[in-house]
């Protein structure tokens, strides 16, 4: 025999190599491929024999007895002479299933196998990611909850900014996924089945296996969907069912890549301003060069994949745009890798993003402390209020203010200091009226608005009932092997 090849030698591909989980992995591998082709086969001849056509019940038994046990080798051989994988799979199928073998495929095209597979496949990935994700946003909502009274400092333009609270911020990020949910839920539900067609559509052989009767044509795509655990079948289709569908799972992946890019670039934002931290593994090494470094590689790994999930929607767009007529099979290859690439990748920007969520560490102190620099500029309107309330004029003290900041900002910026404005404004004779005022006016609780309030209403009303049919999955773990 040959000698077994080193898998060294070869490309694997890292998203299943390094990173997808097995579940999702599995979804789109040949065993599951080739098996459900096989179900299918026997899906349309239970049904086809249900309605009457001469098929027999020792045929569909040897059918099912060999629905798992798939020769690979001999379908390569069979695919290499024949330069046809459904056939060679008909073939390889009938070789085990002699009584069976007349009638396997009967009345059917490739696509028959080929789309249904694909769309079954599309609704599994679903189930797969939807739990995954539901899991995030519960160790986000968590995290929101815990921090809801927590200020910290807003950015625009990633400039301070008015003061927000953590537990506020992270709802931004929720808000982003509760949509993503709703999005994969809707391409999910939108899914129905290709079932019988024929090859253009027309359903001209089946008219044909029952002589002329309408009623059991229809009855037999609607059996086949029914057994493939689909509600409904697409009414029209060409050869295939419509590539515009993959544009619509892609897209809602797509958008997912969106989300999990925005959150992310914002936790490694906030890593360099020390303010929140990633897990980080006790023996876990940051850089080769630099001992003391703590980077945020998992949130830099999901931001990595994330682009390429966002690239890869281009595929079915340009793929559906360029389907002529009833079908030209140029889809195929490009949808071999983009369909699977799509869904393991979401899988594993989910599982990461999941463990970086179950630990994310946050630094009070350092928070307090960049409040503690803005916070005095920030609080020059309450300052002015109070003045006027002691009877001083709006227009005056805007303007002491004004000067007394920009020399605290040119402390801050030309000398490197602290700012120093409340100092400068306790020395401030003009302001003697307010200064017993000064410690309230400055505390950050009464510069966050309503963000807590916002939170726990946000969580209550949105969050946690959306999270309802996935409690059962809730408390899985994540391993990140990398």
């Amino acid at each position: 025999g040959k000698e077994a090849e080193d898998p060294m030698k070869k490309y694997r591909s890292p998203l299943v190599s390094r990173y997808a989980s097995k579940e999702m992995s599995y979804n789109f591998s040949d065993k599951k491929k080739f098996t459900t082709w096989r179900k299918l086969w026997i899906f349309l001849a239970k049904a086809e024999k249900a309605l009457g056509l001469p098929i027999t019940d020792a045929q569909i038994a040897e059918m099912e007895s060999h629905a798992e046990d798939i020769d690979f080798a001999m379908a390569a051989e069979e695919e290499r002479k024949l330069r046809h994988d459904v056939m060679a799979h008909v073939h390889t199928f009938a070789h085990c299933c002699p009584t069976a073998a007349p009638i396997i495929h009967l009345g059917a095209t490739s696509c028959y196998v080929g789309d249904n597979t694909d769309l079954i496949a599309l609704r599994d990935g679903f189930n797969i990611l939807l739990p995954k994700l539901a899991r995030v946003i519960d160790r986000l909502a968590n995290f929101a909850e815990e921090y809801a009274d927590l200020p910290t400092l807003g950015f625009t333009h990633f400039q301070p900014a008015q003061l927000t609270t953590v537990g506020k911020r992270a709802c931004l990020w929720l808000q982003d996924l509760v949509m993503d949910v709703r999005n994969l839920e809707r391409a999910r539900d939108d899914l129905r089945f290709r079932g019988v067609k024929g090859t253009t559509g027309t359903q001209a052989s089946f008219l044909q296996l029952f002589q002329g009767d309408h009623d059991k044509v229809v009855e037999l795509d609607k059996m086949v969907t029914e057994m493939a655990g689909f509600k409904k079948a697409y009414l029209v289709t060409g050869q295939t069912y419509s590539r515009k569908v993959d544009i619509d799972c892609l897209s809602r992946l797509a958008s997912l890549g969106a989300s999990v890019h925005k959150i992310c670039t914002d936790i490694r934002l906030l890593a360099n301003l020390k303010e929140i931290e990633e897990p980080f593994e006790k023996e876990q090494i940051g850089s080769s060069a630099m001992p003391y470094k703590r980077n945020p590689m998992r949130a830099e790994r999901c931001c990595s994949l994330a682009r390429h999930l966002i690239a890869l929607v281009a595929d079915p767009l340009q793929t559906a745009s360029v389907q002529w007529l009833e079908r030209t099979l140029d889809d195929s290859a490009n949808r071999r890798i983009s369909l699977p690439e799509s869904f393991l990748t979401a899988d594993i920007i989910l599982s990461t993003l999941q463990n970086i969520t179950e630990g994310l560490v946050v630094y009070p102190k350092v928070i307090e402390r960049h409040i503690r620099h803005e916070l005095p500029f920030m609080a020059t309107e309450n300052i002015i209020m109070a003045i006027v309330k002691a009877g001083g004029n709006r227009q005056e003290c805007h303007e002491k203010i004004r000067v007394l900041s920009q020399e605290a900002a040119a402390v801050v910026k030309q000398e490197g200091g602290d700012n120093d404005l409340l100092a400068r404004i306790q020395r401030d004779p003009y302001f003697a009226p307010i200064l017993g005022q000064l410690d309230a006016l400055l505390d950050p609780k009464t510069f966050i608005g309503r963000a807590p309030q916002q939170v726990k209403t946000f969580l209550a009303e949105e969050v946690r009932p959306l999270l309802e049919p996935y409690k059962a999955n809730m408390d899985v773990k994540v391993e990140l092997v990398l």
